[in-house]
């Protein structure tokens, strides 16, 4: 994507899991990605476990359970379940990320 070139995110397809962890660890830094992020072994278990096509959320505890799984998409994908999931059971996060929300929030346009 012409966007990904103006953003200097363009990576060529990893071959080793020290090329996928620099991929993923410059993306948490560029995007101060605030969630650990799991990156999947160059045999692609997780993909082929979870697959994310199409469009699916899953979201693994602290112990790592799976504790949420979406359904498939498109019909039956459904972004707002994950978030009172994740609201529920981080409520104090919740607010926190409100507040930095509304502190962004850009004024209505006239």
């Amino acid at each position: 994507m012409k966007s990904n070139v103006d953003q200097g995110v363009c990576y060529p397809q990893p071959r080793t899991l020290t090329q996928r962890l620099a991929i993923a660890s410059d993306f948490t830094q560029r995007f101060k990605f605030p969630l650990p992020m799991g990156v999947d072994a160059m045999g692609d278990i997780a993909d082929h476990l979870y697959a994310g096509w199409p469009e699916r959320i899953y979201i693994v505890d602290e112990s790592g359970k799976l504790a949420y799984c979406g359904g498939m998409g498109p019909f039956n994908y459904h972004p707002e379940e994950a978030r009172a999931w994740l609201a529920k059971r981080f409520p104090a996060q919740q607010a926190k990320n409100a507040s930095a929300i509304a502190d962004t929030a850009s004024p209505p346009l006239r």
